[in-house]
C-alpha cells in the first residue's frame, strides 16, 4: 500500500497553526514592548523588542517553510538564525550608546512589562514544546521561545535591581545580557542548520 501523505498533511497543519499563533503573540509584544521600552528609557525591554521582532520574522520564515522541501526548511532555519545574530548586535549598539549618553529606566513599568512578556512567551513555550525534537524549522522555534523566557526573568530582576539600586546599570546590563543570548540562539540555530545540510547531502 502506498503512503497517501496524510501524516504530513496533518504535521503541516499542526506546524502551521502552531507557528501562525506563536507569530502573531511575538508580533503584538514587539509593537508593546517597543513602545514602553522607549517610554520607559530601558534598554532591557528595548533589547527583547527587538528579540521579539527577530522571532515573529523567524515564525514567519517557518511558516513559509511548512510543507516545503527539507532543503527549504534548512534555509528558512538558517537565514533566521543570521537575522537573530544581526539584532543582537544592533542591540548592542543601543546599549553602548546609551552607556555613553546616559537613561533614567523607570523601575516599575520594566517590571510590569517584563512579567506581561514572561507569560507571553511561556505560552509561545508550552506551543512549541511538543516540537522541540522536530525538524529545523521547528526547533529554531523552540530555541528562541526558550530564550525568552530567560530573557524575561532578566528583565524583572533588572527593573527590581534598577529601584533596589536606583541605579541604571542593571538594565544596561540586563540588555546587553540580552544580546549575547540572541546571538548565541542565532549561531546555534546557523550551527544546526548546516549541520542538517551536510547530512541532507551525505544521503
Amino acid at each position: 500500500m502506498t503512503d497517501c501523505g496524510c501524516n504530513i498533511e496533518i504535521k503541516s497543519r499542526e506546524q502551521s497553526k502552531v507557528l501562525i499563533i506563536l507569530l502573531s503573540i511575538n508580533a503584538v509584544m514587539f509593537l508593546v514592548e517597543i513602545i514602553l521600552g522607549i517610554i520607559s528609557e530601558s534598554t532591557a525591554l528595548i533589547a527583547d523588542s527587538l528579540d521579539m521582532l527577530a522571532d515573529a520574522t523567524v515564525y514567519a520564515i517557518g511558516l513559509y517553510a511548512v510543507a516545503k522541501s527539507p532543503l527549504v526548511k534548512i534555509h528558512a532555519a538558517h537565514l533566521s538564525g543570521i537575522f537573530q545574530v544581526l539584532l543582537g548586535l544592533l542591540v548592542i549598539a543601543d546599549v553602548v550608546r546609551r552607556f555613553i549618553l546616559g537613561s533614567e529606566p523607570d523601575s516599575l513599568l520594566i517590571m510590569i512589562v517584563g512579567f506581561i512578556a514572561l507569560i507571553a512567551n511561556v505560552i509561545c513555550l508550552m506551543l512549541i514544546s511538543k516540537h522541540k525534537q522536530g525538524e529545523v524549522h521547528m526547533r529554531a522555534s523552540w530555541v528562541f521561545s526558550k530564550n525568552d523566557v530567560i530573557a524575561n526573568i532578566g528583565i524583572i530582576i533588572s527593573g527590581g535591581l534598577v529601584y533596589l539600586l536606583d541605579s541604571r546599570y542593571p538594565d544596561l546590563i540586563i540588555g546587553m545580557m540580552i544580546s549575547l543570548i540572541v546571538i548565541r540562539g542565532g549561531i546555534k540555530i546557523i550551527q544546526d542548520a548546516r549541520n542538517e545540510k551536510k547530512l541532507l547531502s551525505s544521503v
